[in-house]
Order: C-alpha cells, then structure tokens, then sequence
C-alpha cells in the first residue's frame, strides 16, 4: 500500500530531474500530469475558457524557461499552483482595466435600473460582443481592437495596418455601427464605451 501511495511521487522526481536536464519528452509528461487540474482551477477564477487555456499555456512556457533553477525536486504541483495564481491576478488586474469589463460594468448599471432586463455574466458577455466582433471583415476587426482595445490613435492604426488615416476612419465608423446594430440589448453599454465614435 505504501509502494502505491510513492510510486507518483518518485515518477515525477525522475521526470524533474530529466527536464532540468532539458527533456523535452518529461516536459510533455508533466504537461499531461498537470494542465487539466491547472485549467480547471483558473476556469473558477476567470470564468473565460479561452483566458483560462492561455494562462495554463503561459504558466507551462515559464516552466521551460526556468527548468534548470527548479529547487523542490520532489513535486512540482506547489510551484505551478503559485505560478496559477500570480497568472489569475494579473489576468484580474488586466481585466478591470480593459474597455470590455467598463462596458460590462456600465451594462450591470444599466440593468440594476430595469430588472427585467435578461442578465449576462462577463463570460456571456464578453462573448457575444467577441463573437460579433469576428463576424466582421478581417479589416474591421484589426481597427476595433486596435481602437478600442490597445487605444491607439487613427494615425497609429494606419502606419500599422499600413492603411490611409481617411481609410481607417472609415472602416471603424462603419465597424462601430455594425457592433451597435448586431449586439441587441448589450448596446447600450458598448455605445458608451464607444462613445467617442
């Protein structure tokens, strides 16, 4: 009984050890051992299974990049908890600050005024406003985040998508409007965070 409670632990003492020594094949072992666990538990936090997918991406690159200074050579599940949580708060951080969570923050205003409304959660709402956000011409899409997103100037946007200024104006007026019509009730909220258009 002892020999079965160990056997995982000895396994993966031998599988940190070949990754210090740059083992790609342990690397993908203990990939297998930990992304699902990992990825459930940022799922609870972050609500967003494509955030959540990133962050186990991310926190398994910084894995490899600190391979050979890996001190607790027994397990590793203590240091990729540590590394899930630091990834969560800066995903939190991140999210607060981004124009999409304003918008959802200003839809929550406009619904405690009306009860009735139909309720999102930030995941549905993020979404949806996603999910429009790719059915529009690949341009389009390019702009609206740019804009909207990263806050780059008109000017900014067209030196980087190599497009005129007249161009790009254009384009998000017309991306902008499309957003408004498509998203339904959730349009209130997006217009003032469009608002400046």
């Amino acid at each position: 009984m002892s020999t079965r409670k160990t056997l995982p632990k000895i396994n993966e003492q031998k599988l940190i050890e070949e990754l210090k020594n740059n083992s790609k094949i342990a690397f993908e072992k203990i990939y297998n051992m930990y992304a699902k666990q990992l990825y459930a538990f940022c799922l609870q936090y972050i609500k967003i299974s494509e955030d959540a997918e990133e962050i186990v991406e991310d926190i398994f690159i910084h894995l490899w990049e600190i391979r050979h200074n890996i001190k607790k050579e027994d397990t590793l599940r203590p240091l990729l908890y540590i590394m899930a949580k630091n990834y969560l708060i800066n995903a939190y951080r991140s999210q607060i600050n981004s124009p999409i969570y304003e918008a959802y923050i200003n839809y929550e205003n406009i619904l405690s005024e009306d009860q009735t409304t139909h309720h999102l959660e930030f995941e549905d709402f993020f979404n949806q406003f996603k999910n429009t956000l790719q059915k529009l011409p690949i341009t389009q899409q390019k702009i609206i985040t740019l804009s909207k997103i990263e806050s780059l100037n008109n000017k900014e946007i067209a030196s980087r998508l190599n497009l005129s200024e007249q161009t790009v104006k254009n384009q998000l007026s017309i991306a902008l409007k499309t957003l408004r019509k498509e998203l339904g009730f959730v349009k209130m909220a997006l217009f003032l965070l469009f608002l400046v258009n």
